[in-house]
């Protein structure tokens, strides 16, 4: 089981910083879903930056949402 997001931050355009439970700190890029059904609206970077930390995962205003399996399992470590 993967771990949840505790935290997120718009690092660059499209590129969210994930902070999960278990401490570890990686970077999820959005760019790949951007034309894809319902995350095409994510394309306004003023909309994509209203991200927030919803049950565990990360949702946008209109129920854009990644599962936190998908954020962890395509995300990589970020090193500060």
């Amino acid at each position: 089981m993967n771990p949840y997001v505790v935290g997120v931050e718009v690092k660059q355009e499209y590129v969210l910083k994930l902070a999960f439970e278990n401490k570890e700190v990686r970077l999820f890029d959005a760019r790949p879903f951007l034309d894809k059904g319902i995350f095409n609206e994510l394309k306004d970077i003023n909309y994509f930056k209203q991200v927030k930390v919803a049950f565990g995962s990360i949702e946008w205003p209109h129920e854009q949402d990644f599962s936190k399996d998908t954020l962890y399992l395509l995300s990589t470590s970020f090193e500060s």
